[in-house]
């Protein structure tokens, strides 16, 4: 049965105030796995990103549903775009992702009707039963018995029940959309993510703060059985205490190997060259197999699915394109607790020469137990090691202004970050601690910007220089790049993203370029994020 209306998928996810300025080249698994649903229930659909929907030459008169796809930092945009849709239309506007998950605030700021916390492929099909099929409100009658909601109904806000996590079922059901991607100006050479694996398997505990500070040190979390661990006496939620993806996800669900095969063929040949596979942790993909029916809500035992991870990367890596050299299959985040010898060594077979990301946060080992940590920095600095031997970039994180930060904290945290530099590590990433809501840290104030706090600009300072030391290495350095636009603040200059990802490449050259994958050799440093570039 198909529905007579048009939905606007709006993208503002990462774009903060309403402009991607760092991750112009990313696109996001969520409004795709939206525009799938839609494509199920044979809605028409388009996805269109942030900056263009600010864009005041467009208008919204052929669309009658509005989705936001937004995290809690991109209030300001997702407020923006909302209220631009409520001057002209009283159609609703349905709210998803992360910034849902917070949704009394999310609806009272934006002004939008509907909010959609956790997954929320059985929750939209559900919403179409109901009036807004024909693009109008539901009544308070057909939203009351929806899991997974909360709603306005004139001044207040309405929270249903949260929905139960979903079974593995609803990832055959709902493929996500690959025909939307070319919605996207630069889909051919964006980061395109491809969800491989939902939910996260570390349900440690925070035993700091106000809601963590209950904790009575029990320690079923960390040495109980796998069922055990779900729930804690006190109520504190799963995962490091700065994370809400357990308490909104639930553990490990790994997607088909046959539904990300055909997903990343799809987009293959829709002209994408860049492949992240998405997961909380990478090495957690079919983990859970190995201990069922029970949850797996271990994140260090058993090891990882060896036999179902070689079997995944064996059959992207043998895609034509990827054969061909002109595309890249990359992996985000693994715990550093599941990098064994056999782990590395795996990776380093499929994905030589890619970038890996391992989460560190803080240098001190007491810290990062109180934090809910699934590992220690020993281990990290044990994994970075082995990575970079094998062949690939670790990338690794930290973040300043943590709940528990103090100067004793800060100092180890320091001489971490340039023990990783040494180790092999191609780049430190720093992030500021937010306060997420479902955290078990949702109560701690977001940490303050390092400008302004001397502890937290040291290790900023740290994580610079170390930084600055990496990008100089890269002179000389050749490799592919994909040639994704016109430099806008010089014409004379193309701008290029490498094939295995890193710094902005600007390349002189003409626009019969744009779309191909050649490869160039670094010239120059331009800054913190930009090199220059001549084609090799």
């Amino acid at each position: 049965m198909s529905f007579p209306v048009s939905t606007l998928i709006a993208d503002c996810l990462a774009s903060g105030k309403g402009a991607r300025l760092t991750t112009r080249d990313v696109i996001g698994s969520g409004p795709r796995t939206i525009a799938g649903v839609l494509e199920k229930l044979e809605v028409k659909s388009k996805i269109e990103p942030v900056e263009n929907l600010l864009d005041s030459s467009l208008t919204f008169d052929k669309y009658q549903l509005l989705f936001v796809s937004g995290m809690t930092s991109d209030l300001f945009a997702i407020q923006k775009i909302t209220r631009n849709w409520k001057k002209n239309k009283e159609n609703p506007v349905i709210i998803g992702g992360p910034a849902a998950s917070e949704p009394v605030r999310v609806l009272r700021k934006s002004g939008a009707d509907i909010s959609v916390t956790g997954e929320g492929e059985t929750t939209i099909h559900e919403l179409f039963q109901t009036r807004l099929a024909k693009g109008l409100m539901p009544s308070f009658q057909e939203l009351h018995r929806i899991r997974g909601i909360a709603y306005r109904i004139g001044s207040r806000v309405e929270i249903n029940p949260f929905r139960p996590i979903q079974g593995k079922e609803v990832f055959g059901k709902f493929p996500p959309s690959t025909k939307r991607i070319t919605d996207y100006s630069l889909y051919y050479a964006a980061r395109v993510y491809v969800e491989i694996l939902r939910g996260c398997s570390n349900f440690n505990r925070a035993r700091i703060g106000p809601i963590g500070g209950a904790c009575t040190f029990c320690e079923t979390c960390t040495d109980g059985n796998l069922l055990d661990r779900y729930d804690c006496p006190k109520g504190i939620p799963p995962g490091c205490g700065y994370c809400s993806v357990p308490s909104l996800f639930g553990p490990p669900k790994s997607r088909p190997l046959n539904l990300i095969l055909d997903e990343v063929s799809e987009l293959f040949q829709k002209g994408v060259t860049r492949i992240v596979l998405s997961a909380p942790g990478f090495l957690d993909y079919g983990r859970e197999l190995l201990v069922e029916p029970e949850p797996l809500t271990d994140p260090r035992t058993p090891e990882p699915n060896y036999e179902v991870l070689s079997q995944l990367l064996e059959k992207l890596t043998s895609l034509p394109k990827m054969r061909e050299g002109n595309a890249s299959i990359m992996i985000e985040n693994i715990k550093a607790a599941l990098v064994t010898d056999r782990a590395a060594t795996l990776l380093g077979k499929y994905l030589g020469g890619t970038p890996v990301s391992v989460g560190f946060e803080t240098g001190d080992p007491e810290h990062a137990r109180l934090l809910g940590r699934p590992d220690t920095p020993s281990e990290t600095l044990r994994a970075i090691k082995m990575l970079r031997e094998v062949g690939l970039r670790p990338y690794v994180y930290f973040i300043h202004g943590l709940p528990g930060q103090t100067e004793s904290t800060v100092d180890t945290t320091v001489r971490m970050i340039e023990k990783s530099a040494k180790l092999g590590a191609s780049r430190i990433i720093l992030y500021r601690f937010q306060s997420l809501p479902m955290s078990a840290f949702t109560d701690c104030p977001s940490g303050p910007p390092s400008a302004i706090d001397p502890e937290s600009m040291r290790i900023y300072e740290a994580a610079k220089k170390v930084n600055q030391v990496q990008k100089e290495h890269m002179l000389g350095s050749v490799f592919k790049v994909v040639v994704a636009e016109q430099y806008e603040r010089d014409i004379r200059y193309l701008v290029s993203y490498p094939l295995n990802h890193g710094p902005v490449v600007l390349i002189e050259g003409g626009k019969d370029l744009i779309k191909k994958v050649v490869p160039i050799e670094v010239t120059d440093i331009a800054s913190e994020r930009i090199v220059f570039g001549r084609i090799n």
